[in-house]
């Protein structure tokens, strides 16, 4: 299941990311990835102290989205790494990486998220493209929309034709690693908050009753 969240950043904080996307050191995108040679980008380094505040202003978003917690039900969050495309860079068809160092640990990748930063209008190609079943669905958002999709989906970027892509990218450990489970809790938490308040009160708490056990069955904590 995919999730597109309007909004996820404040126009303040867009202002501010473009501002420190001109200021961040960049280093090739395959410092992360060597092996994988489809990928041709850039992204912040993260030695550079503005990397850390870029980083933090996305989290500090996350943090606060009650779309984004509903939905990623999130254990870990990696922290958002700026990544920038010039004419004719891209991240060619892929999956992510299962298991992805964090803190001297490694942080599961359940489900991937890309934050958009600049306006679509200014550069040609780059779309994100995620294969669902035999078709794939591009997306090329707005500044400030986010778009979540499980981490285990084939995707890639195509190329940029002109201008310049920017995004900032994350990957999530969610408490419920199972995509099915999870969208069957992330289900009935959405018709508790649209329908809970026009329920009688003793069919409310049984569908919580329901909610939290299934939350208690499949959590990893």
């Amino acid at each position: 299941m995919l999730l597109k969240i309007r909004n996820l950043l404040a126009p303040p904080e867009i202002e501010r990311l473009t501002a420190l996307s001109r200021e961040i050191r960049f280093v090739e995108g395959r410092a992360s990835n060597p092996a994988n040679q489809t990928k041709d980008n850039l992204q912040a380094d993260t030695s550079d102290p503005k990397h850390t505040e870029a980083s933090q202003l996305v989290s500090a978003a996350f943090a606060r989205s009650r779309e984004f917690m509903d939905f990623a039900m999130p254990k870990r969050v990696a922290p958002p790494l700026v990544s920038r495309y010039a004419p004719g860079m891209k991240y060619g068809a892929h999956a992510d990486a299962a298991l992805i160092p964090l803190d001297r640990s490694r942080l599961r990748s359940d489900i991937s998220c890309t934050v958009f930063l600049n306006d679509p209008a200014i550069y040609e190609g780059g779309e994100l493209s995620i294969v669902i079943g035999n078709q794939a669905i591009a997306f090329k958002g707005v500044p400030g929309e986010a778009i979540l999709y499980p981490s285990t989906t084939l995707h890639e970027v195509i190329p940029v034709r002109s201008g310049e892509r920017l995004v900032a990218i994350t990957f999530i450990e969610s408490y419920i690693p199972d995509p099915h489970q999870r969208m069957q809790v992330y289900e009935l938490n959405e018709i508790a908050a649209l329908e809970g308040a026009t329920m009688r009160w003793e069919n409310r708490v049984r569908l919580d009753v329901v909610r939290q056990n299934l939350m208690r069955m499949w959590s990893t904590t």
